[in-house]
């Protein structure tokens, strides 16, 4: 088969690997198509963590496809499901997983380029959240997976508001639920426009999702005295300082909601299912760019750059 192979910073290099053979609780799968993360870009552009070359594959999770063959062990999946994976190796024509860490696709869903990973992870970042109907919410960071967010707080809140630099970003946010939009991460003039739009009110709920320090201070100076700040970014590029003192004065619960316990994770992909069906979610219209594997390089280049219009890549074999 055909994976991709990142051999050293901003490099893939496509090679000829073997069809890996499913061990007895494995699912092998033939990839339909496999997400780009934003977590993704820390491998690609290089750090000194980092060990180069990565494993045919690695390091795409975001992977949905056809089942191929099963394990011994395995009784829950069979071949022809088509499957949503928590898996690590998905920038290939085939991959692994458990079978504990997949989630069978109905077919009301086939024609959806369903990724399961970080709809499930949004799913999950929502529900640590517990937005309360009349909570002022603010969203530092309107990606991708801020708008998967987005999308289920509008519906239980409407006092939402987003904050990004890019306005074609905050054109999303809006379009998928957001009550009002500013264009700034800088924690003086964000928290000038929340005031000014809020009548001096602050946020009930904060939602970080930008993985930066400066995405960190707008979402600390946006909670209010008990408010609730939810860390959603992806923070691994090294240290972050925070405003302890804030944190301390107005009491706030810091909530740092990223889950990685597997079972929680296989639930979240399955709630995600069922809000789909019921039409309480909507995901294509968020993926912007579709690329064969070939072009990985590519892909990256556009995740990183993030032109206009630019909201999710994915990635067919």
């Amino acid at each position: 088969m055909l994976a991709a192979c990142l051999t050293e910073p901003q490099k893939f290099s496509l090679q000829d690997v073997l069809v890996p053979t499913p061990k007895k609780d494995e699912v092998l799968f033939k990839v339909e198509v496999c997400g780009l993360c934003a977590s993704n870009l820390g491998p690609w552009k290089g750090a000194p963590r980092f060990r180069y070359p990565f494993e045919p594959g690695a390091p795409g999770h975001e992977a949905t496809g056809i089942v191929e063959a099963v394990g011994d062990e395995v009784e829950t999946v069979r071949p022809g499901d088509r499957i949503a994976a928590l898996s690590l190796h998905g920038f290939a024509e085939y991959d692994l997983a458990r079978a504990d860490s997949v989630v069978v696709l109905p077919v009301e869903l086939r024609d959806l380029n369903f990724l399961g990973e970080p709809l499930g992870c949004a799913v999950n970042v929502w529900r640590r959240a517990e937005v309360a109907p009349d909570a002022v919410v603010a969203f530092v960071g309107t990606g991708f997976f801020a708008n998967i967010i987005i999308q289920l707080v509008a519906r239980r809140c409407g006092k939402t508001i987003a904050f990004n630099r890019r306005p074609d970003a905050l054109a999303s946010a809006v379009a998928n639920g957001a009550m009002a939009a500013f264009p700034t991460l800088d924690p003086t003039e964000g928290l000038r426009a929340l005031r000014d739009f809020s009548g001096g009110e602050l946020c009930d709920v904060v939602f970080e999702i930008t993985g930066t320090q400066a995405g960190l201070d707008l979402a600390t100076e946006l909670t209010k005295e008990r408010g609730r700040l939810v860390i959603a970014g992806y923070h691994q590029d090294g240290n972050r300082t925070v405003n302890l003192q804030l944190w301390n004065w107005r009491g706030i619960d810091v909530i740092n909601a990223h889950e990685r316990d597997r079972s929680v994770k296989v639930q979240g992909v399955q709630e995600a299912v069922r809000k789909l069906l019921a039409g309480e979610l909507r995901v294509d219209s968020l993926i912007t760019h579709r690329l064969p594997l070939s072009e990985i390089n590519a892909a990256f280049e556009l995740a990183d750059a993030r032109p206009p219009g630019f909201t999710k890549a994915i990635i067919h074999a």
